[in-house]
């Protein structure tokens, strides 16, 4: 199902419950909402304290958002086959791109994969990542990895890594990045 999505109300807020769909790995699952922003998360496990708990409060409270930095687009998603795979597709004046997201299943650790995938022209894309921990009330401590290809945040026994080859940036106790597609 197609729907217009407006970013600049609907980047910085929580979405109808329907609006999101689950990715999981078995011991924990996510929420990734239409607007690309996972709002929900429980890591390592369900009974684990949410690192992403956007979906109770607000952005401030941890999520990771992928998304078109364009005012307006159109988006698209399905789940690919009979996979948890889910496949989000941003058309923008600029073109189109895909973000596929999903938890690999039978390994030790759990991780998040998301996937932006070029499909159009060069679409501006602008990603926040903004780590929470306990449920939104604990603010890590974020540094670069030693190869500069990420970040890792950590507050007590939570330490969480995010891997990119995108240039990313500190601001306002988040991370960002902006770059384009194609």
């Amino acid at each position: 199902m197609d729907a217009v999505i407006r970013p600049e109300k609907d980047f910085d807020s929580t979405l109808r419950i329907e609006d999101y769909g689950l990715i999981g790995d078995c011991p924990t699952a996510a929420l990734v909402g239409r607007n690309g922003s996972i709002d929900w998360l429980c890591w390592p496990r369900f009974d684990s304290a949410a690192c992403f708990a956007a979906l109770l409060g607000n952005p401030n409270h941890g999520r990771w958002s992928i998304a078109p930095s364009d005012p307006s687009y159109e988006t698209s998603r399905r789940y690919r086959g009979d996979t948890m795979i889910l496949e989000t597709v941003y058309t923008v004046r600029d073109g189109s791109f895909a973000v596929i997201d999903f938890m690999p299943t039978n390994r030790s650790d759990s991780s998040i994969i998301r996937i932006v995938e070029g499909r159009s022209g060069r679409p501006p894309v602008r990603m926040e990542i903004t780590f929470r921990f306990d449920y939104g009330s604990t603010v890590p401590w974020v540094s670069r990895l030693p190869d500069k290809k990420g970040i890792v945040a950590i507050a007590g026994p939570n330490l969480v890594a995010l891997r990119t080859p995108v240039e990313l940036k500190g601001e306002d106790l988040s991370t960002n990045a902006r770059y384009r597609r194609c």
